[in-house]
């Protein structure tokens, strides 16, 4: 049996701020060592090249000149970020890198996942074997490809009290309960923080609504956030996957308020989505991350109207912001041992499977 291995886990969401860096210990099953880890963002001329992808998506080929030339951008980038954590923690051997890659198109019903990044050319800049397309052959077994990080998340709440929730707040919002009898559930919830990053960049030039300035000042609509949450989506079970253009109409939505109510109803949508979520028992605590830990209207809303705890996964002891990065570390680990990364009460995928591919020098014995 092999013992614990060390991966480097890659991730870019779909905030577009940057690539997250983590380095995680696990054979697959546990997780041993975590971190350090470490964020590199985008340049901003890239950042904005990367949203034009997005917008153009649906009917950008995937082989056209301006995808290839953010693609191997991109990946420059995250091979900086492979060799910027290596230093910071000390040159360690590392057996794996798990490589999300950044996702331009997301629609399972149409079979379609679209992550974007050279495997290879990762691999030749950094030497270390690498493992990627983490979402294809869920989507092609049926399920939604995502969301990916509920396995990880029950190696991490092992030997916790349950029923217990983490919910991920980054571009998209997703949710991962550990049951009362260590079943695993999960899916989207709904919009996350990539529409209150669109409505601040418009309104303040700034990425992101900082330390939820804006949000913070502003009053909600209600009759425009029952419109909001009247989206069929929130009709279906779980579990269920967006795309992060999947409620681009909420901007026209709220165009007509002021930059401060705008925010308010953004926030207080990704709010009420995941207060609406589908789960087959109430957690007794609900541990955020991602991006919208640190959006104070965000975490006021939550406390709000979720039963039980609600409290950043720092009280964990968990690094909130390198989660996800982790996570692709350990998938990476299980899918070289050809252990599930997903599963029909996380995906809807017709069984649990395995997934991703891996260019490079096979692991050591």
């Amino acid at each position: 049996m092999m013992g614990m291995l060390h991966a480097i886990g890659l991730m870019s969401g779909t905030s577009l701020d940057g690539v997250d860096a983590a380095l995680v210990e696990t054979d697959g099953h546990r997780v041993g060592a975590r971190g350090p880890s470490l964020s590199l963002p985008y340049a901003p001329a890239l950042r904005e090249r990367m949203r034009d992808l997005l917008d153009r998506a649906p009917t950008l080929p995937a082989d056209a000149p301006e995808v290839r030339a953010v693609e191997r951008e991109l990946t420059l980038r995250h091979a900086e970020a492979v060799q910027a954590l290596r230093e910071k923690a000390g040159n360690p051997h590392v057996d794996v890198i798990g490589f999300h890659g950044q996702t331009l198109l997301h629609q399972p019903q149409a079979h379609r996942t679209w992550q974007v990044g050279d495997a290879d050319l990762l691999w030749r800049e950094t030497g270390i074997p690498v493992v990627y397309d983490f979402r294809s052959a869920d989507v092609a077994n049926g399920g939604e490809g995502a969301p990916l990080v509920p396995f990880y998340h029950a190696a991490l709440l092992a030997g916790r009290e349950r029923p217990v929730a983490i919910v991920n707040i980054g571009g998209v919002s997703n949710v991962t309960l550990l049951d009362t009898d260590g079943r695993v559930h999960a899916c989207d919830t709904g919009p996350g923080n990539a529409l209150l990053d669109d409505w601040a960049r418009i309104h303040t030039g700034h990425p992101c609504d900082i330390d939820g300035q804006l949000a913070s000042a502003g009053q909600v609509d209600a009759d425009v956030l029952h419109a909001l949450l009247s989206d069929p989506f929130f009709a279906r079970p779980a579990p269920k996957s967006l795309d992060r253009q999947s409620f681009h109409r909420a901007l026209s939505m709220v165009s007509h308020l002021s930059a401060q109510d705008g925010a308010a109803t953004l926030a207080a949508f990704t709010v009420a989505a995941i207060a609406s979520v589908p789960l087959p028992q109430v957690p007794r605590a609900w541990y955020i991350c991602g991006g919208g830990v640190h959006n104070p209207a965000i975490m006021r809303g939550l406390r709000a109207c979720l039963p039980g705890i609600v409290a950043p996964v720092s009280g964990l002891g968990w690094d909130g912001d390198a989660l996800e990065a982790e996570c692709f570390g350990f998938l990476a680990v299980r899918s070289l041992l050809g252990l599930p990364i997903s599963a029909p009460e996380t995906t809807g995928v017709s069984h649990p499977l395995t997934g991703g591919c891996i260019v490079g020098a096979p692991l050591r014995a």
